[in-house]
């Protein structure tokens, strides 16, 4: 367990000893200070984070002269799904990697949410990429893994994606829509073997 982790429960449990009211929920009177307990947990848990990248960080001048300076987007997200084999599988996104063991990470690129659907004859895998348009939109394809790089105004997007040995790179065929890019690949095809006879 992390101390974000232990922090976090221990915010709990001094949350729901205030005073509650109807259906075991906390009063109006309750919410702000959850709200300021949740604001501080937020500042001092980014504190930990590195310097952010260049690329994330716009400084700008109010109309009243003051400074402001914003770093973003960060976005971090996960998808769960059952694989083929009957066991989970885990899919981060985003440009920050919270968990590692050197300690959180914020990257200028963004890696986007990719899920891989495979059916008897081919292989598809898709991205999301909002905002991207398909002419900046690049895709290679190699033996096991595609690689997607997409830029827009505000992101950069960057993945590698694993894909299935039975994949034939040869067959790729590409859609892009809305956001959501669809590659499709056949499979190899299974050798069937022969019989020799032994001389």
């Amino acid at each position: 367990m992390s101390a974000w982790d232990d922090e976090f429960d221990e915010w709990i449990k001094r949350f729901w000893k205030k005073p509650r009211f109807g259906f075991g929920f906390p009063g109006f009177r309750d919410m702000d200070d959850m709200q300021k307990e949740m604001e501080r947990m937020f500042q001092e848990h980014f504190k930990k984070f590195p310097k952010a990248p260049k690329e994330l960080v716009r400084e700008y001048e109010t109309p009243e002269g003051g400074k402001v300076r914003e770093i973003g987007p960060i976005v971090y997200g996960y998808s769960a799904t059952i694989g083929p084999d009957g066991k989970p599988v885990i899919r981060e996104f985003g440009n920050v990697k919270p968990f590692s063991l050197e300690g959180p990470k914020l990257s200028a690129e963004t890696e986007p949410l990719a899920d891989i659907i495979t059916s008897d004859k081919e292989i598809k895998v898709v991205v999301e990429l909002p905002g991207a348009e398909k002419q900046n939109i690049q895709v290679n394809a190699h033996d096991h893994s595609v690689e997607i790089s997409a830029e827009t105004s505000s992101r950069k997007y960057h993945k590698v994606v694993d894909i299935p040995t039975d994949a034939d790179a040869d067959t790729v065929k590409s859609s892009y829509k809305n956001g959501i890019l669809e590659l499709v690949f056949q499979k190899k095809k299974q050798s069937k073997g022969r019989s020799i006879q032994v001389e």
